[in-house]
């Protein structure tokens, strides 16, 4: 594990932004880190960056208790974003190149090949105030890399980018954990957890309430439901179902028919294939596993965790 987070709490005055959080980032994972703003998720980015501490716990980085000296092996993005306007952007860039311990030989190297990557080569000499937002974003992200990271810690890093630099900004970090990166995404968008995320950990009022691998999860979360697609008689469909079928929903979808059903009394995917094909000619047949935005709500219902909360600390 690059991360070992141990019962971490955090208290803002009147409002428990962290309680008794733990959870562990595997190296080489993309780790999910998700929840609805106010959840808890930015505290706890602030305290793995020691820009806070915790009241209680301890957090440990690659077998280390956290300190100090693994600031150099941590990539930040911040979801507030921020650069001196005045500035020229290459100069900026080394500037904050250099602050992360590149020397600027090095970083005039390096930036060369992100903003030739990037299709920033023309605005080296620009000032940042004429970039556009996405731009800016661009030129943050190359910042945040520069020093080639251990872990990369990402908040909300979608906010504001067009798709097109928004699939840019995925295809760059799905290159960087094949290259042994560790990726932390913080969102509360589970879109981009679908397509990149190969573990997470859900945060909600302060409290973590699931964590692990994706498809652990998606197995635990199964609804034993699955879609059909077919063709024939509708009657003849339905009377071929046993006791260890509940056909939840029936209706045309385009020229064919489409069923939902959910399995029960230990009946098996084969059973109920045995059962539909001398029937009617099946022409898809899929299971219907729950997204992690469906499993995310059903999660909050069950433990009436629903109430809103104001801020995102």
């Amino acid at each position: 594990m690059i991360l070992n987070i141990k019962n971490v709490t955090k208290q803002y005055a009147t409002h428990k932004a962290l309680d008794r959080v733990s959870m562990e980032v595997p190296k080489g994972s993309v780790f999910g880190l998700l929840g609805p703003n106010g959840a808890g998720k930015t505290s706890l980015i602030r305290i793995i960056n020691q820009i806070t501490a915790p009241d209680e716990g301890e957090v440990w980085f690659n077998g280390e208790k956290l300190t100090q000296k693994h600031i150099g092996s941590i990539g930040y993005l911040p979801e507030e974003r921020g650069l001196y306007k005045k500035m020229e952007v290459g100069e900026q860039a080394l500037y904050l190149a250099q602050l992360k311990g590149i020397s600027r030989q090095d970083a005039v190297t390096k930036l060369r090949y992100w903003f030739d990557k990037f299709e920033l080569n023309g605005w080296w000499r620009k000032k940042v105030e004429e970039l556009s937002k996405g731009m800016q974003q661009k030129v943050q992200f190359i910042i945040t890399v520069l020093h080639e990271p251990k872990l990369l810690i990402l908040d909300e890093p979608f906010t504001g980018f067009d798709p097109i630099n928004a699939n840019l900004i995925k295809d760059e970090l799905l290159t960087l954990k094949e290259k042994g990166t560790t990726i932390i995404l913080s969102t509360h968008r589970m879109e981009s957890v679908e397509e990149l995320c190969s573990h997470i950990a859900l945060i909600n009022r302060s409290n973590k309430i699931l964590d692990g691998a994706v498809t652990d999860i998606r197995k635990q979360f199964k609804s034993d439901k699955y879609e059909i697609d077919y063709k024939g008689n509708g009657i003849a469909f339905a009377n071929a179902l046993w006791a260890g079928f509940e056909l939840l929903s029936h209706e045309p979808h385009g020229d064919l028919m489409r069923a939902v059903i959910k399995m029960g009394n230990g009946a098996k995917t084969n059973d109920l294939l045995a059962a539909l094909i001398p029937n009617v000619e099946i022409h898809s047949f899929r299971e219907i596993v729950p997204g992690m935005s469906d499993i995310f709500i059903s999660i909050v219902k069950e433990n009436n965790l629903m109430e809103p909360v104001a801020n995102d600390l």
